[in-house]
């Protein structure tokens, strides 16, 4: 997980689509990664992480969904108006891009999504990562209208893009 992470971060795109940076993951305890890894794995109700694993082991690419609850606020504070997952950390290595892995790994967090009484599906996208919103809208997201403004430069958004149940 970690090791995946850090390539994410590396990522040209990585300050559009991460919140922390290469330098601030990777200094991260090993505790650190174990609790996340545990947190975001088979039996969590709360939180889930799909990996593209690869037939020698290797992983291609993950994405995290997390449930927030009606009646509670999100990560940036605002209402959460329904049951949802929210998808996070969302990355595929340069080389498995375009032939369709990202969809499969949608598929699956959604699907675990709506099995846990999601209502929809939401992610949040920087404006300006045109790749991302491709993929997420090839995924069957839309955006929502709703703008969020970036936690790094409030002079910038993120846009919400849903998927309703």
């Amino acid at each position: 997980m970690r090791g995946l992470r850090l390539d994410a971060l590396r990522d040209p795109a990585a300050p559009l689509a991460f919140l922390e940076g290469y330098e601030e993951a990777a200094a991260k305890a090993d505790l650190f990664w174990q609790d996340r890894a545990a947190g975001s794995g088979e039996g969590s109700a709360t939180a889930q992480q799909f990996i593209a694993e690869l037939p020698d082991g290797s992983w291609a690419g993950s994405l995290t969904v997390l449930i927030e609850e009606a009646g509670t606020e999100d990560w940036a504070g605002f209402p959460v108006e329904r049951r949802q997952g929210h998808v996070v950390g969302v990355y595929v290595r340069p080389e498995h891009r375009g032939n369709g892995l990202i969809k499969d790994m949608f598929d699956a967090g959604v699907s675990w999504a709506w099995g846990r009484g999601a209502e929809r599906v939401r992610l949040l996208v920087h404006e300006d990562n045109e790749r991302a919103q491709g993929a997420y809208r090839k995924a069957g997201f839309r955006p929502s209208g709703v703008r969020v403004p970036f936690v790094k430069d409030a002079a910038q958004n993120e846009l919400e893009f849903v998927l309703d149940r």
